[in-house]
């Protein structure tokens, strides 16, 4: 090998050299973009739960939820943050609370009540809001219609005004000439006029003579039984808003003590001692909640996702409370009902 040979080489030797050099740089910075790429923190979803009542009056509605959650694998704490809010009645409050959440710039706001839709509503134009539950989120104003909400607003409706009739043709089968009843509405909570039209139209076709007691708060319920009892009512027909209904023992409490019997709208009045209640599984449009919040957090707008009505419905009694008030309950009634607590 002649010595240009050997220096031909040599330089070929010293180009391979770094060639090699610059590709594991390239290589290790690679590598170290790539690991602190996979470092970045995952933003977790924030989510709000706003309720006007105390949340351990719908701990069955609020562990729906959660379980709805688990099913499309989320779990609170790991991979999704939940605020939990309660106004326990006082609507200043619930107003204040959802202020609070838009402040938080949670992702998605979910309704427990049409009152809490209202405050929700009220505070924020832009987050999404997904309805728990709500009478008539059409006639409320909370969405342009059920196919196409056109806002920030979704999620489920309760067909309220259409049960309420149901639920005065309930009373009169149970109650031996029934003539007069005594309604408990919330006149401020939405969808409440659409929900006593209907009562009124129902109660003509029956003959009975309705007796509208507007419950605003929790300090108005006692007040009501008074007049009720006053005004000769043969039985009470419930439909207060979520954030009063919170406050079931008094209620059942004074239904008891005016031997008057009611029917109710939420199963969970029935299970804790009230008499009957015929309406929608509430739980599970907390179940069905969750499928709403995890569209939404996938990229969905809430103005392209259809209100969803009820599929479950359910109708129980309990016989222990008609004894307390000497009511005996005819076996056509019972046979029909979901579930009989003796």
């Amino acid at each position: 090998m002649t010595s240009v040979e050997w220096q031909v080489d040599r330089d070929k030797e010293k180009d391979m050299k770094k060639k090699i050099t610059v590709l594991t740089l390239c290589a290790m910075l690679f590598a170290l973009c790539s690991s602190a790429e996979a470092q970045q923190p995952t933003k977790i979803p924030r989510i709000a739960y706003l309720a006007g009542s105390t949340l351990s009056s719908i701990s069955d509605r609020t562990n729906a939820f959660r379980q709805g959650l688990r099913e499309l694998g989320y779990v609170e704490g790991k991979n999704i943050v939940i605020e939990w809010r309660g106004a326990d009645g006082n609507r200043d409050r619930q107003r204040a609370l959802a202020a609070e959440l838009v402040r938080l710039k949670v992702d998605v706001i979910v309704a427990g009540s049409g009152g809490d839709t209202r405050a929700a509503k009220e505070a924020t134009a832009t987050i999404p809001i997904v309805m728990a539950q709500t009478d008539d989120p059409v006639a409320s104003g909370f969405v342009a219609s059920l196919a196409r909400p056109g806002g920030n607003i979704t999620g489920l409706s309760t067909l309220s005004p259409e049960l309420s009739g149901k639920r005065l043709e309930i009373l009169k089968e149970v109650v031996p000439k029934l003539s007069r009843v005594a309604v408990f509405g919330t006149s401020s909570s939405p969808g409440n006029a659409q929900v006593m039209k209907e009562i009124d139209l129902a109660a003509a076709a029956f003959g009975i003579k309705i007796q509208h007691l507007d419950v605003l708060t929790t300090k108005d319920i006692e007040p009501a039984f008074r007049a009720a009892v006053k005004g000769r009512a043969d039985a009470v027909l419930e439909n207060i808003s979520g954030s009063v209904s919170g406050r079931r023992p008094q209620v059942l409490e004074l239904a008891v003590k005016s031997r008057l019997p009611a029917i109710y709208g939420g199963r969970n009045y029935v299970l804790e001692g009230g008499l009957m209640s015929y309406g929608v599984n509430l739980p599970d449009l907390d179940r069905r909640a969750a499928v709403y919040v995890d569209k939404i957090l996938k990229g969905a707008k809430p103005a392209d996702l259809p209100v969803e009505q009820p599929t479950k419905f359910e109708f129980i009694i309990n016989l222990k409370a008609a004894k307390q008030i000497g009511l005996t309950i005819p076996p056509n009634v019972l046979a029909r009902a979901d579930k009989v607590i003796r």
